[in-house]
């Protein structure tokens, strides 16, 4: 089997190799043409996909920025980037321009399948439309189906194989058809009745992340200011077997998915006169955390007599999440945009990050001088017992260093 692979990203990529790995013949298209000349030279440029595992199957692979090529796929699946504008609203965009560019590729007898994460009637309204431009009818001609991706950079005990795969396609066939082609390299298969469904339980699962974050963030303002410690407070909680899930606190959400995700279904309930405030407060809880995390910093160097300006302050960790150099909606950038509209002197280490372009700024080695060390990401491999030692005060932002009970280090 040829499978077709639009978009060449965290979600594009993995699953690319997947296919590959399982003996089909991959066409991988990007119009990136930097991406497409490092995956041709046998470079990956996803972190989960080290260039050794990418140069193993690389016979098996075409890498190109010719969509006309998707031709000879027998299936084709989209996994272009759905991001917000800057309004906060949906930007189909890239989505719908892939899509009109697949309707002058794609053949009859295809299966066209969308992976982006989007607002429940994408698939139907907006691809069906844009594909039979063709001159071919969905559900009839070619096989439609949407399949959200679930994928979680950096996470090495679910991977593609061992994670259920939601399908939804247009019709019952189509669904089949999909399910056929992810069979080949998913182990569970979970087919629903609709693209409507599998587009609204891909929304559940993040919104359901993004309220319980915001929960115990907003709880961790309220502890801060009640003098509790709200790691205490998670952990005792945490210890009844039944009805409560650990979810943790921090300086704000990052990735694509959680930060961006949930104002797709906020957005389209709108067309339904639904104001789903729920959805929107947690969204707004979170964005305002890294305005928290500036208060904590600004009363931590206060403590030692120092203000913002001029302080030369170290954030350990700047990647969204543990394990990985991914910047997409990290906390970290807003953190250090605020502290340099104070007048901060900011430094920052982070091995998975070489450097922050927008900044100009360097990963810097850990025992320099420092007047605060933040600790934003707690990536696996760094010390931070040593990041406390070093440094005359420390402000740990995701509770890794509550163990050393150390007097010069303040929790979220």
């Amino acid at each position: 089997m040829s499978i077709g692979i639009v978009g060449l990203g965290y979600v594009g990529l993995p699953l690319a190799v997947a296919f590959a790995e399982a003996g089909e013949d991959v066409i991988g298209v990007d119009v990136d043409l930097g991406k497409i000349a490092g995956l041709r030279d046998g470079v990956s440029h996803i972190e989960d996909i080290p260039s050794a595992r990418l140069q193993a199957v690389a016979e098996r692979m075409d890498f190109t920025t010719r969509a006309v090529d998707l031709h000879r796929a027998e299936a084709i699946l989209v996994c272009v980037p759905t991001p917000l504008n800057r309004n906060r609203e949906p930007d189909l965009g890239p989505l719908l321009g892939a899509t009109q560019t697949l309707a002058g590729a794609i053949a009859k007898g295809q299966l066209i399948v969308l992976e982006s994460t989007t607002f429940p009637g994408t698939t139907r309204e907006h691809l069906v439309p844009l594909l039979e431009e063709s001159g071919l009818v969905a559900g009839q001609d070619f096989a439609l189906a949407f399949s959200p991706e679930r994928v979680d950079p950096g996470r090495t005990d679910y991977t593609i194989r061992n994670t259920p795969k939601i399908v939804g396609g247009l019709t019952s066939t189509c669904t089949e058809r999909a399910l056929e082609v992810y069979g080949r390299i998913c182990g569970e298969l979970v087919p629903v009745s609709t693209p409507e469904v599998a587009e609204m339980a891909k929304l559940l699962e993040n919104i359901f992340r993004s309220v319980n974050i915001a929960l115990v963030n907003e709880l961790a303002m309220l502890a801060d200011r009640m003098d509790i410690d709200i790691w205490e407070v998670v952990d005792a909680a945490a210890t009844k077997p039944f009805g409560f899930m650990r979810f943790e606190p921090g300086p704000g959400m990052g990735g694509h998915c959680l930060p961006v995700d949930p104002f797709y279904l906020a957005w389209k309930a709108r067309e339904y006169d639904i104001a789903t405030e729920f959805i929107e407060l947690a969204g707004k809880v979170n964005k305002q955390m890294p305005y928290f995390c500036i208060e904590k910093i600004e009363r931590a160097l206060n403590e030692a007599g120092k203000p913002v300006k001029g302080s030369r302050i170290l954030l350990v960790g700047v990647s969204y999440k543990a394990g990985v150099g991914d910047l997409r909606e990290a906390p970290a950038m807003k953190i250090i945009e605020l502290l340099r509209d104070r007048g901060g002197d900011i430094a920052y280490h982070d091995p998975h990050v070489p450097e922050l372009t927008e900044f100009g700024l360097r990963h810097a080695e850990l025992g320099g001088e420092c007047d605060l060390a933040v600790i934003v990401t707690a990536h696996p491999g760094v010390d931070h017992g040593a990041v406390v030692e070093q440094s005359p005060a420390v402000l740990d932002l995701r509770g890794v260093t509550r163990s050393l009970r150390a007097e010069k280090v303040q929790q979220l």
